[in-house]
């Protein structure tokens, strides 16, 4: 049996009293896109900086393809790609200098790292951009570009961190056709940390979901969302939540709501047959209905049933 891509033990990081990461254990095996879901703070970069060797843990042990991230910090750094939030690029040189001088400092000749560019254009939207200088990139052409740096000395795991924060839809779906075209193509462990419910249902094999530095929950998408065992019903209402969370806990059928701004989120083991015993229970409490949905659950419902909150994913903040 192959040993784990990525293996975390009781890992933990404080600062000062604060432990950013509290615990975590985590077995990612070779190939697998493993989405890391949470807030901002949650404890998501802090993860990565230590299993990328930027931060050496306080407790616990973690192996990334196959070497301590401690004691074995240099083969590390050799054998994973790591595409932060912040783009290190330098503004003046253009895209095809930078890569080139990636490849370099990695250790290639200059025959393959020109090689290695080549085999990238073709996995990578990058084009005759490569010509120009980077400080006349587009956010989401920087994205990319910083994607292809991380991966011009042939990584064995990638690390993406927050890889779509504040683009614009199109060039969010643009990275994840090149995330998913790296994983099929190359067969790259990619570990990637997102605040992004959409996200990591689309892309990954499995999701951790982590809260105030603990992994609240973990499995495959589908097998989350089925844990979840129950219709959804989302009551949008013009009143107090609080409210109107109580006379819904008494309607028939309905087995737990959550109450979140101007609406209600209302599990029910039946939820076409409790959608009127809601309605009705709204009515008695004086509450507005301004809309009544039913579906079936998502991510969303499976952090809310982890984390007692929902996810909100802020444009343009990292961690």
């Amino acid at each position: 049996m192959s040993e784990p891509a990525i293996l975390v033990e009781q890992l933990v990081r404080r600062f000062g009293d604060v432990a950013a990461v509290d615990g975590i254990d985590m077995e990612i095996a070779p190939g697998e896109i493993y989405g890391f879901l949470g807030p901002n703070g949650a404890g998501k970069s802090t993860t990565v900086r230590i299993l990328a060797t930027l931060l050496t843990p306080t407790a616990g042990r973690a192996r990334v393809a196959g070497h301590d991230v401690v004691k074995e910090a240099s083969a590390v750094r050799l054998s994973i790609g790591v595409a932060l939030q912040e783009a290190a690029l330098d503004p003046k040189t253009p895209g095809r200098e930078f890569l080139l001088r990636q490849g370099r400092l990695y250790g290639l000749t200059a025959a393959e790292a020109a090689s290695r560019l080549q085999e990238l254009t073709s996995l990578i939207d990058i084009g005759d951009a490569l010509e120009r200088r980077i400080n006349t990139y587009s956010g989401g052409m920087q994205r990319r570009l910083d994607l292809a740096a991380a991966l011009i000395h042939n990584p064995e795991v990638l690390f993406l961190d927050e890889p779509t924060t504040g683009l614009d839809p199109v060039s969010r779906v643009k990275v994840w056709d090149e995330v998913r075209r790296l994983n099929d193509d190359l067969g790259l462990t990619i570990f990637l940390t997102t605040q992004y419910l959409e996200e990591a249902d689309a892309l990954a094999d499995r999701v951790g979901i982590i809260d105030v530095g603990k992994l609240a929950a973990e499995g495959t998408p589908t097998a989350l969302k089925r844990e979840i065992g129950e219709d959804v019903i989302i009551a949008e209402i013009d009143g107090d939540p609080s409210r109107a969370a109580e006379a819904v806990r008494a309607a028939s059928g309905v087995s737990e709501v959550a109450g979140h701004d101007h609406s209600l989120t209302i599990s029910a083991e039946d939820g076409s047959a409790a959608l009127t015993p809601v309605a009705v229970a709204l009515a008695g409490a004086d509450v507005r209905v301004e809309r009544l949905t039913l579906r079936e659950p998502s991510l969303d419902d499976v952090f809310l049933k982890a984390t007692g909150a929902r996810l909100q994913a802020e444009e343009g903040e990292g961690e």
